[in-house]
């Protein structure tokens, strides 16, 4: 029985990682198309940027549950990895992974772990001074600053290549994580394979596009 408890409650535990993993992607995508609008014009970008600025509905309540969200996903993470460790029998330690399961899978602790380092460094470059700008200046009139305060970002090569680095580590871990997000959920139709491809293909393209972001803004300050 308790066995069984445990393993119950560790499946409830994937399945909450991987919802909430899903979850991520779709502000991830939003966030993408917003940031790319600004390699393409600058005054769409401010435009949008404004907008959600100052939105109540993204402000007070998209924006907590996102960042709630995020805090979910990766203490679940640690969590489940922790308790995979703890369930592994004393000779796991002679078991070769590297022929059994590819990096990202072996090691979403660690791009997990950078990830959300990189996820500081981000809410300091842009989340904390939009929240001193608003609520501590009272100052957010302005709908010309969005461009000027994400190139300046970009500026430094080390600040540049820091979250080029990032996004790369981030590509690994969505590619293992949105394929065994099926898998937690036990999804499994006609429909499986179309959206592993489609994870495959935002994997790659949306991370590489964010360094690509990045990459423009530094080149062309």
């Amino acid at each position: 029985m308790a066995k069984s408890g445990l393993l119950k409650s560790s499946i409830a535990k994937k399945v909450a990682m991987a919802l909430s993993g899903l979850f991520l992607m779709l502000f991830l995508a939003q966030h993408f198309f917003i940031n790319m609008m600004s390699v393409f014009s600058a005054d769409v970008f401010n435009s949008i940027s404004h907008f959600m600025g100052l939105n109540p509905l993204v402000q007070f309540v998209i924006q907590p549950i996102l960042i709630i969200g995020v805090i979910f996903h990766f203490i679940m993470g640690f969590v489940l990895d922790i308790q995979n460790k703890k369930a592994r029998p004393v000779g796991y330690a002679s078991y070769n992974g590297a022929a059994n399961a590819s990096w990202a899978s072996r090691n979403m602790i660690i791009s997990g772990s950078v990830i959300l380092a990189f996820l500081v460094l981000h809410f300091y470059d842009f989340w904390v001074p939009e929240m001193v700008y608003k609520y501590v200046a009272f100052n957010p009139a302005d709908e010309t600053r969005y461009f000027h305060e994400l190139a300046e970002k970009f500026v430094s090569p080390v600040r540049t290549g820091l979250y080029c680095l990032s996004f790369v580590l981030l590509s690994l871990h969505l590619r293992h994580g949105f394929s065994s997000s099926f898998q937690s959920v036990g999804a499994n139709n006609k429909y499986t394979k179309g959206m592993k491809n489609f994870g495959l293909w935002f994997s790659v393209i949306v991370p590489l596009g964010f360094v690509f972001i990045a990459l423009f803004h530094h080149f062309n300050h």
